[in-house]
Parts: structure tokens; C-alpha cells; sequence
């Protein structure tokens, strides 16, 4: 991975460069940033010019024989630690590495649930636990077998439970020479604040609709009207691009349940709920967080109708008809609390929550925000 392929970060690439060429490189990193933003990418970009033998003035090479390493994950020098579901087959990273690296090389933006669906641990916790440590350290007392630094690149590492941050504390704070650690974050509330504290941080942004909508042109083909279209509803998440390019029209499926949950939550319908909830957890959690990133994305053009008109739309044609006479129940008095609610359902969808459990209490909530008379 070069710093090339990494979409978008223009000012973080130029940061992490420059704290190369002035021996400013520090020995615990933290890439800090949203689901879709190119925080693991970024972070193997790095590490890949960091250890290039051949170095171009803004970027590896891409040829030496540590760079060819790198592009397949498996250089020697390079350790990988990320959440498992532990069991008796899996105690570490080391016994999924290969799933591991073939997934990341099919979707360097993947996703901590999609991950999940690769190893089928859905109804498992996973985490990274003391054991995942202990493995750490030993990788780490080792001498580097071709570069001059060891890398231990931690992803998600917000899921590191506290043994295992207590049992890293000490070589965080004090690493042997030419040990650099980078870890991949996208919620710093989560993450344990003495790993935190022992880190720098990186932070990164949701990309632009534009430099979305460019990739998908350059990497996927994608017509650009199309590209358009997709780039705004991903909201920053190149990620959420790639599902929404690959489930074609899911949109029109998002928009009919949608459609129908607000007319059942707005008076409030037992019966059609439990229906309506069959419907969704009939989907796999995948699709369902989709639809929740989607109704986000009718929150937010109601918003941009109430106030600013067709001006800043991204709707046409039957979603734009709904928007407009739905718009009046999506205000100040209710839009925040609305929002909070769905990303809340988002995250507990991460955590493995029962779906049919979610989407009821879900609907009580909703109903209650629909009917908050508008100031």
C-alpha cells in the first residue's frame, strides 16, 4: 500500500512524510479517525515507507523488495494484531493472519462488522485480550529480520480489553530501539485512556464527496453521474461506497421500508411493527446497518428542505416527493435527538445486539420523536 492508493488525506500524508525525513517519528501513533476515512490503509502506507529501501521524495518506491512484501502483508518486520473472537482453534491475530490479509487485500476500507462476517463470529464478542499481548511482546523482543524498525500495527484497537492494555503499558511507554507502534482507532471515547495517553494522535477526516466520487471513477469504473450519486450518499465513508456500488439498487428497497416504518412509527401500530421488524431482520446486519446509514441520509435532506429548500437536495423523483411532505415532522425540537437515536442503533448493531430487540424499542423511540410538536 502506498501512499498513492490511500484516497484523499492529502495534509496527514504530508504530516507523516515530513515527521520522516525529520527524524521526528514517534515510537506509539494513534490513526484516529471514522469508519470509511482510510485510517488502516493510511497506517500500512506508512509503515510501507517507513521500511522502503528506496524511497521517493513522497512516497515508496513500490518496487524494492520490502515494498513487494508490503503489498501482499507479509513482510517480516510487519506484526498484525486485531480483534478475534477467541476459542480453542483461535488464542491470536497469528491464527486468522491469512483470512485476515486476504480480506484487507480484497477491501483495504473494510469494515470492523464485515470483518466479523468474514471469520463468522457474529454472535461472538471479539476483542483483543491479554493473551493477544503476551503475543505482542514476544514478536517484539525479537530482533527486525530486514528493516531497521519492528511495526505492530494494532486495528480497532479501541477494542483492547483492559488486561491487554495493562499488559503493554510499560513497552508503549519505554520500546526497544526501532519499535514503532501504530494503531488504528475510529472512536477515541472507546479507547483506554492510558493507551491513549501514551500515544500521538493522527487524526483523520471524513472524505469528500469529491475525492469519493473520483475514486470510484479510478478504481471501480463507475460512470460519473453515478459516481455522484453514490459519493453523496456515503457521506464521507468510501467503505459504505463500495456496498452501495455492489447491492446496486438496495436504495430503492432502503427507501420502501423507510417509507413504511415512519407511516407505522407516526401512530404507532403493534401489529404492523412486529411485521415491519420481520422484514428488517430477515436481513443480514450488513443491509441492516446500510438501511440505518440510509435513513441518516433522509434525516439530513429533510433538514437541508426545511431550511434551505431544493438548494442543497440530493433527492429526485419519489424519495424527493416523501421528503418534501415529510419534512415537516424532522425539526429542531426532535432532528438532533432523532439522529442520536439511529446512531446509537448503529453502534449497537456493531456490538452484536439482538436485531428484533433493537428495532422494536427503536420504533417506540420514533414514535415519540414524530410526535413533538414543532416549535
Amino acid at each position: 500500500m502506498q501512499f498513492k492508493d490511500v484516497i484523499g488525506q492529502e495534509a496527514v500524508k504530508a504530516r507523516l512524510i515530513s515527521s520522516y525525513k525529520n527524524n521526528r517519528v514517534s515510537h506509539a501513533q494513534l490513526f484516529l479517525g471514522p469508519e470509511g476515512s482510510g485510517n488502516l490503509p493510511l497506517a500500512l502506507a506508512y509503515a510501507q515507507f517507513i521500511s522502503c529501501t528506496d524511497k521517493l521524495e513522497n512516497d515508496s518506491c513500490g518496487t524494492c523488495s520490502s515494498c513487494v512484501k508490503y503489498s501482499k502483508i507479509a513482510h517480516p518486520d510487519l506484526h498484525l494484531v486485531y480483534p478475534i473472537a477467541s476459542s480453542k482453534e483461535v488464542k491470536t491475530s497469528e491464527d486468522l493472519l491469512e483470512k485476515w490479509r486476504s480480506y484487507f487485500l480484497e477491501n483495504p476500507y473494510m469494515s470492523l462488522f464485515q470483518w466479523i462476517e468474514q471469520v463468522e463470529a457474529e454472535n461472538k464478542q471479539v476483542m483483543i485480550g491479554a493473551e493477544e499481548s503476551a503475543s505482542i511482546l514476544d514478536k517484539l523482543s525479537l530482533t527486525s529480520y530486514e528493516s531497521t524498525y519492528k511495526i505492530m500495527l494494532i486495528w480497532m484497537a479501541e477494542k483492547m480489553n483492559i488486561s491487554a492494555g495493562n499488559k503493554l503499558l510499560k513497552i508503549l511507554e519505554e520500546p526497544a530501539e526501532n519499535t514503532l507502534f501504530l494503531l488504528v482507532c475510529e472512536n477515541e471515547e472507546n479507547m483506554l485512556r492510558t493507551i491513549l495517553s501514551r500515544t500521538q494522535l493522527i487524526k483523520m477526516k471524513r472524505l469528500s464527496t469529491d475525492e469519493i466520487c473520483e475514486a470510484l471513477q479510478k478504481n471501480e469504473k463507475v460512470e460519473r453521474s453515478e459516481a455522484v450519486r453514490i459519493a453523496l450518499l456515503a457521506d464521507g465513508n468510501y467503505n459504505a461506497a463500495l456496498r452501495f456500488l455492489k447491492e446496486g439498487g438496495s436504495n430503492e428497497n432502503n427507501f420502501a421500508l423507510f417509507r413504511e416504518w415512519m407511516r407505522i412509527c407516526l401512530k404507532f401500530n403493534g401489529v404492523k411493527v412486529m411485521e415491519w421488524n420481520n422484514q428488517i431482520t430477515a436481513l443480514g446486519r450488513e443491509e441492516q446497518k446500510n438501511f440505518l446509514h440510509y435513513v441518516l441520509h433522509l434525516l439530513r435532506e429533510c433538514m437541508m428542505f426545511n431550511y434551505t429548500g431544493m438548494e442543497l437536495m440530493r433527492t429526485e423523483n419519489e424519495e424527493l416527493t416523501f421528503v418534501k411532505n415529510f419534512s415537516p415532522f424532522i425539526h429542531e425540537n426532535n432532528l438532533e435527538k432523532f439522529i442520536d437515536e439511529i446512531n446509537s442503533a448503529c453502534l449497537q448493531l456493531e456490538r452484536n445486539a439482538n436485531p428484533k430487540l433493537l428495532f422494536t424499542d427503536l420504533a417506540f423511540k420514533i414514535n415519540e420523536l414524530l410526535n413533538i410538536k414543532k416549535a
